[in-house]
C-alpha cells in the first residue's frame, strides 16, 4: 500500500518551479506585453478603415500635385495590400496612372521591397511572441504555484509598456522629425527612403499620415496597457 501522505510530498516535489526559471518566466511576459501590443496596434492600423478616416479627417493635408481624396483612396490600398499578400513587387510596379506612366518610380518600388521584408518580419515576430507567449500564460495559470509569477509578469510587462508608450509619445510629439529619422535609419539602409514632394509615396503617405498613425498606434497600446495594469493590479490586491 503506497503512503497517501508520501505520494502529496513526492507531488509537491515535482511541481515545485526553480526560482530562476520563475524569474525568467516573468521576464518572458514582461517583455513579450509591449511586443504584442505595439505589432497588434500596427496591423490594426495597417487597414483600409484607418485609410478613410485618415484620409476624410479634417486638416489632412492636401496633395499639392493633384490627388484627390478619392484618388487617395484608389491608389493608397494598393500599397497596403502589397505588404500583407505574397506577391512580388511588380504588383505595384505594373501600377499606371491614366496618361499610362508608372505609379511608382525604380526608388520608390525598391523601398516599399525593403518595407514589406521589414512587415513580414514583424508579423513572423508577432505570432511567434503570440504563441509562446499564450502557451506560456496558460501553463502558469493552470499551475497554481505559478499565477502569483503570472500576474507579476503581466503586471510588469503592462507598466514598462505604459513608461516605454509615454517616453515614445513624448519624443515623437517635442521631437518628430528626430523620431522619423531615427526610426528609418533603425530598418533602411541611409538615402532609400528619402523621396521628392512629387513622388506618389509622398503624396498619398504624406508626414502628417506618419505622425498620426503613430499616435493612433500608441494610443491604443497605452489603452490596453492601462486596462491589463489596472486589471494585474485588481488580481493581485484580490489574492492577496
Amino acid at each position: 500500500m503506497v503512503d497517501s501522505t508520501a505520494t502529496h510530498q513526492v507531488e509537491k516535489v515535482t511541481y515545485r518551479v526553480n526560482p530562476f526559471v520563475r524569474g525568467l518566466l516573468r521576464l518572458f511576459l514582461t517583455i513579450s506585453v509591449p511586443i504584442l501590443l505595439i505589432l497588434i496596434s500596427v496591423r490594426l492600423v495597417m487597414s483600409p478603415l484607418f485609410l478613410q478616416v485618415e484620409y476624410n479627417r479634417p486638416g489632412f493635408p492636401e496633395d499639392i500635385y493633384g490627388f484627390t481624396t478619392d484618388d487617395r483612396l484608389e491608389y493608397a490600398p494598393y500599397a497596403l495590400d502589397y505588404l500583407l499578400n505574397d506577391s512580388d513587387i511588380s504588383y505595384l510596379g505594373d501600377l499606371t496612372f491614366p496618361d499610362g506612366s508608372s505609379l511608382y518610380n525604380s526608388s520608390e518600388l525598391h523601398h516599399m521591397e525593403d518595407v514589406k521584408v521589414v512587415t513580414r518580419s514583424a508579423y513572423l515576430l508577432l505570432v511567434i511572441i503570440a504563441i509562446a507567449f499564450t502557451i506560456t500564460s496558460i501553463g502558469m495559470w493552470r499551475q497554481k504555484s505559478l499565477r502569483a509569477d503570472l500576474q507579476i509578469g503581466l503586471f510588469n510587462g503592462a507598466l514598462f509598456t505604459i513608461c516605454l508608450l509615454v517616453s515614445i509619445i513624448f519624443f515623437a510629439l517635442f521631437a518628430w522629425d528626430l523620431f522619423f529619422d531615427t526610426f528609418h535609419e533603425m530598418f533602411f539602409e541611409a538615402g532609400t527612403w528619402r523621396f521628392a514632394f512629387s513622388d506618389t509615396l509622398i503624396r498619398l503617405f504624406p508626414e502628417q499620415f506618419w505622425f498620426d498613425a503613430a499616435l493612433v498606434i500608441g494610443g491604443m497600446t497605452l489603452i490596453v496597457a492601462t486596462i491589463i495594469l489596472f486589471s494585474t493590479w485588481r488580481w493581485g490586491r484580490i489574492a492577496n
